[in-house]
């Protein structure tokens, strides 16, 4: 498969330490993750397809060591490969070009020569081998959902001032983007990330709920019962 990381689309040593030598795997798959969801917006998908390509992505390489393929093109084929899972269809040629112009800053789109050709094989063979890796098991069940529904629950719960003058649904949706960076999304049920992440913005702000004090059960705990939204 044709390499399209860093390297030979000119983006510098981006998975490298300060020293030359190969960074954390941790830090690899942040890198990664930042640009799927940099090109992800560029490319004008939506929030749970971008979620799905970076779960796509975390769950590849759980199963595969992190040496074995080129994670930019990994990544570049979870982007491919979600659009078509969330029915939000990518043309990889825009796949191509987004990632062009994220590793050259502007640089023309890439002509339809050989090396052009190379890529778009390498991006199809590349969803072919993860589907086979994860063995067609590509839909998710997202936190966003719940914590849309979380938050509304909350609106009505707190005081409104409260809710006005404090930016808790921003920042908690920002948590819960950043939560795709490493493997949360495989390790935990969405609900509990959905809470987990409602709960950490409420701290960061010092907001209480209401009663919360007097209540027999804690309020994230009620949130985190075995129910499912459709």
């Amino acid at each position: 498969m044709e390499a399209v990381g860093p390297d030979s689309c000119g983006g510098g040593d981006a998975a490298r330490g300060a020293e030359g030598w190969p960074a954390p795997e941790a830090r690899v798959h942040f890198r990664v993750t930042r640009f799927i969801m940099e090109a992800g917006v560029k490319l004008g998908m939506q929030s749970i397809p971008i979620a799905t390509a970076c779960t796509i992505y975390h769950k590849f390489f759980y199963e595969i060591n992190l040496d074995a393929y080129d994670p930019y093109l990994v990544a570049m084929s979870s982007l491919y490969l979600a659009g078509k899972v969330e029915e939000q269809h990518l043309r990889t040629r825009d796949i191509i070009n987004v990632s062009n112009r994220y590793f050259h800053p502007g640089s023309e789109p890439l002509e339809l020569d050989s090396r052009f050709w190379a890529l778009r094989d390498s991006i199809v063979q590349c969803e072919l081998l993860m589907l086979r890796v994860l063995r067609f098991q590509v839909s998710f069940q997202h936190p966003h959902k719940y914590l849309l529904h979380y938050l509304i629950s909350l609106k009505n719960w707190l005081n409104r001032y409260c809710w006005q003058r404090t930016p808790i649904s921003v920042t908690a949706w920002a948590l819960l983007r950043d939560s795709y960076h490493g493997g949360l999304c495989l390790r935990f049920r969405a609900q509990h990330i959905a809470v987990a992440v409602l709960h950490l913005a409420l701290q960061a702000y010092g907001v209480e709920v209401p009663a919360e004090a007097e209540a027999e059960k804690p309020w994230w705990q009620i949130y985190t019962m075995d129910t499912e939204i459709p």
